[in-house]
């Protein structure tokens, strides 16, 4: 992925004048895996500009010009690893919004996913969760170890695909529903990582890249990791 190929994303979303979510995460996920130098976000930042530049010229509309400029630029502050603004959103459920989200994270995630999380007992989140081990990604997965042998868990069958899993097992519980990518990325709700909580319940999950969130969540993970003991299948 070159410069000029960003600038290509950059042109084709500007048509409307708009940045949509779709068009921003793609434009993030194509910034973070691009490892451009300095000068290439310069020149993407200066081409940006005068796409805007033009389109005042020509016809005088500069209000959404100015709103897409405005969003381009927090992405590429962001790349250049600037204060940049803040990554939040919220996905609610039922529907698929929760677990599109946190399919998302993991095909987006280039070297670590930790989860912690009460079960797993969702074909989709379970195929997304093996894509991502398989592709070289370190998966660490804690759960509860009531529910492992509920109908439906698959934790079992994740552990016997070689992904790290320790359990929960005091007499209590983990309610956890957290999970962490590449130390940058936290999501954290109430969402079950279950098939009913998409199809029935009223759930929610939050994403942020704040690093005080994710540091906090981060260092509450290695205790866990380091308390709790392996599952052996």
């Amino acid at each position: 992925m070159t410069k000029f190929d960003i600038q290509t994303l950059l042109i084709e979303s500007f048509e409307d004048y708009k940045l949509d979510n779709t068009e921003r995460r793609a434009l993030a996920d194509k910034l973070a895996t691009a490892e451009l130098k300095a000068d290439d976000l310069s020149y993407l930042r200066n081409q940006s500009f005068s796409l805007v530049q033009q389109i005042i010229r020509e016809s005088g509309d500069a209000l959404q010009a100015l709103k897409w400029l405005e969003q381009v630029i927090k992405q590429l502050d962001k790349a250049r690893g600037g204060d940049g603004e803040v990554l939040a959103e919220s996905w609610f459920s039922p529907g698929n919004s929760c677990v599109n989200g946190i399919r998302h994270q993991l095909k987006r995630a280039a070297k670590s996913v930790d989860i912690c999380v009460f079960t797993i007992a969702d074909d989709d989140l379970t195929e997304a969760i093996l894509a991502t081990h398989k592709r070289g990604v370190k998966v660490r997965i804690i759960t509860d170890n009531d529910k492992i042998n509920d109908v439906g868990s698959d934790i079992d069958y994740l552990a016997r695909q070689g992904i790290e899993i320790k359990l929960d097992n005091t007499s209590y519980h983990m309610h956890h529903k957290f999970a962490l990518f590449d130390g940058e990325r936290l999501i954290n709700g109430s969402f079950n990582w279950m098939r009913s909580a998409s199809k029935y319940n009223s759930e929610d999950i939050t994403l942020t890249d704040d690093g005080r969130h994710v540091q906090a969540f981060s260092r509450h993970f290695e205790q866990l990791w380091h308390y709790f003991p392996n599952y052996s299948h």
